[in-house]
C-alpha cells in the first residue's frame, strides 16, 4: 500500500526537518522525503519521527531466562558460570517453544523502537544433539516470528565446531550447536531459499568465536559463503578469553583475526571489549562495525569498551540488546554513554565537540553502524531506503518544549518512560499509540512456554 505521510518534525538520520513528507511505495521503500511543505493529500501523523533503529546482535532464546542468573553461586559468579547456567536452560527448548519466545521478543522490540535484529542463532540441533528433518528448523522459526510481528531480521546462522580454542571437544551444554562445513552450508542454503524474495530479511553468517571455530573451519566456511552478506563474530568480550587465545596462538583474539582473515566492512565484531590501543585503531580503519551492548557486558561483568579512542579514530559502532536482559535502545545507549563518564571522569564524553548534541551522535553511530552490519538499506529516513519510522510522542511530559537534537537528548538520558508512539515497517505501521496489535495473544503464548519449560512439559 502506497502511503505519504506527513510529520511536524523529522530526524533523517543526519539532519532536521520541518513540515515533512515522505513517500513510501507499495513494496516499502522510500521514493521521497521533503520538508517545509504543506500536509495536503498525506496522512497526518502526530508526534516526531525518527529512523527505526537496528539492533545487531540477539540470541532470542536467552529472552525466557531473563532474571534467572542473578543469584550468586558457591565460586565467584563470573560470564562462564552465567553461560552454564544458559546450556540448562535451553537444553530440551523445541521449536515451537522458540517461536514463542522470539515473537515475544521481537513484539518488545518493537514497542521499544527497534524496526530490525541480527538474530545470532546458534541453537541449530534437538536436545540429543541431531538435526531436524529440516536443518535450519530453528532459525526459520525466529523468521517466522519477525515475520508474523512485522520486524526487520537478519539471519545469521552460527557456525559452531568445537569447545575451546585449538579445536577442542564440544561439552556437553554446547552439542546443539555443532556443524562441520558440509552440515553448516545445508543449513545456510535452507536460510537463503526462504528469504530470496522478502524485502524485510537478509541472509549473513556469523561464525561464533575463535574459540568455537577453528582456523580451518573458520576459512573453510568464509571462502565458501562468498563474496555478499554480513559476517558477524564475538571477540575479545572475556579476559580470559584474550588469555586463553595468547596461550593457543600467541596472539590476541583481535590481532589473530586481523592476520588471518579478510576483515572490511562486510564483518562485525561483536563486543571486542578487550582491545589494545593498536588493535582499536586497526579495526577503526578496517571499515568493520563493533556491535556493542552495554546492558549485557554490564550484567555480565565483561569491562569497559574504549569508545573514546574507537570514535576517535573513525571506528563504526552499532548496538544490539544480546541477552535481553533489557530491551530499549535507549538505555543501551545511555548505558553506553554513562560508561564512558565513569571511565573518564567526565560527562557529555561521546558528544563529539563542544555545544554538540550527545544523543544525536550515539543515536547517528547506532543507525549508520547498525544498518551496515545487518547488510540492509535501513537505518535512515532517504529515498532508497525502507520505510522504517519510528514516532516519539512529543506530547508526553519527557518530551514537553524539546525540538530537534533536545528531543533525541530527552528521549535517551531523561528516564525510562515509554516515548515511542508508533512504529512503521516497510511502510506498514506495526505498532500504534504504543501497543503491537499482537501483543496480548503472543504474551499469552509466551507464558504458556516459560510455564513448559519450568515444568518439563510439552507445550499445549
Amino acid at each position: 500500500m502506497r502511503r505519504t505521510l506527513f510529520f511536524d518534525q523529522l530526524f533523517t538520520g543526519w539532519e532536521w526537518l520541518r513540515a515533512a513528507r515522505v513517500e513510501i511505495d507499495d513494496r516499502g521503500d522510500i521514493l521521497a522525503v521533503d520538508g517545509g511543505v504543506t500536509s495536503e493529500g498525506c496522512e497526518k501523523i502526530p508526534g516526531c519521527a525518527l529512523p527505526g533503529v537496528p539492533n545487531l546482535h540477539s540470541h532470542a532464546h536467552q529472552r525466557a531466562m531473563a532474571g534467572l542468573a542473578e543469584r550468586s553461586g558457591g565460586t565467584a559468579d563470573s560470564f562462564w558460570t552465567w553461560r552454564e547456567v544458559m546450556y540448562r536452560h535451553l537444553a530440551s527448548m523445541n521449536p515451537e517453544q522458540l517461536e514463542a519466545i522470539s515473537a515475544q521478543l521481537y513484539v518488545e522490540m518493537l514497542e521499544a523502537g527497534y524496526t530490525a535484529v541480527g538474530e545470532f542463532q546458534y541453537l541449530h540441533h534437538d536436545p540429543q544433539g541431531r538435526p531436524y528433518s529440516q536443518v535450519a528448523e530453528m532459525t526459520l522459526r525466529t523468521l517466522a516470528s519477525a515475520r508474523r510481528v512485522g520486524l526487520g531480521l537478519t539471519c545469521l546462522p552460527v557456525l559452531y565446531g568445537h569447545g575451546g580454542f585449538g579445536g577442542a571437544a564440544a561439552g556437553n551444554g554446547q552439542k546443539r550447536f555443532l556443524n562441520d562445513a558440509d552440515g553448516f552450508f545445508r543449513l545456510l542454503e535452507e536460510v537463503r531459499r526462504a528469504t530470496v524474495e522478502d524485502p524485510e530479511a537478509a541472509v549473513g553468517i556469523a561464525p561464533h568465536s575463535l574459540r568455537a571455530v577453528a582456523p580451518e573451519l573458520l576459512l573453510d566456511v568464509l571462502k565458501g559463503f562468498g563474496t555478499v552478506g554480513p559476517i558477524h563474530i564475538h571477540v575479545a568480550e572475556q579476559r580470559q578469553e584474550v588469555e586463553d587465545c595468547l596461550r593457543w596462538s600467541g596472539l590476541r583474539p583481535v590481532t589473530w583475526l586481523l592476520e588471518h582473515v579478510p576483515v572490511d566492512e562486510r564483518w562485525c565484531l561483536i563486543h571486542a571489549t578487550h582491545m589494545t590501543s593498536e588493535e582499536t585503531q586497526a579495526v577503526a580503519w578496517s571499515g568493520a562495525v563493533v556491535g556493542l551492548c552495554p546492558v549485557t557486558e554490564a550484567n555480565l561483568g565483561d569491562g569497559f569498551f574504549d569508545a573514546v579512542e574507537f570514535l576517535g579514530a573513525g571506528g563504526r559502532i552499532g548496538i544490539g540488546s544480546d541477552s535481553h536482559i533489557s530491551i530499549s535502545p535507549v538505555e543501551e545507549l545511555r548505558w553506553l554513554e554513562y560508561g564512558q563518564r565513569l571511565l573518564g571522569g567526565a560527562r557529555n564524553i561521546l558528544g563529539g565537540g563542544a555545544n554538540r548534541s550527545t544523543g544525536r551522535r550515539l543515536l547517528g553511530a547506532a543507525l549508520a553502524g547498525g544498518a551496515q552490519a545487518c547488510g540492509r538499506s535501513i537505518g535512515a529516513i532517504a529515498p532508497g531506503l525502507r520505510g522504517d519510522l519510528v514516532v516519539l510522542d512529543t506530547d508526553h511530559p519527557l518530551l514537553a518544549e524539546r525540538e530537534e537534537d533536545e528531543i533525541l537528548d530527552s528521549w535517551i538520558f531523561s528516564g525510562n518512560a515509554p516515548l515511542v508512539r508508533d512504529v512503521i515497517v516497510g511502510g506498514r505501521t506495526v505498532v500504534e499509540n504504543g501497543r503491537h496489535p499482537q501483543r496480548e495473544e503472543i504474551a499469552a503464548a509466551f507464558r504458556r512456554t516459560l510455564k513448559s519449560l519450568r515444568t518439563g512439559s510439552p507445550q499445549s
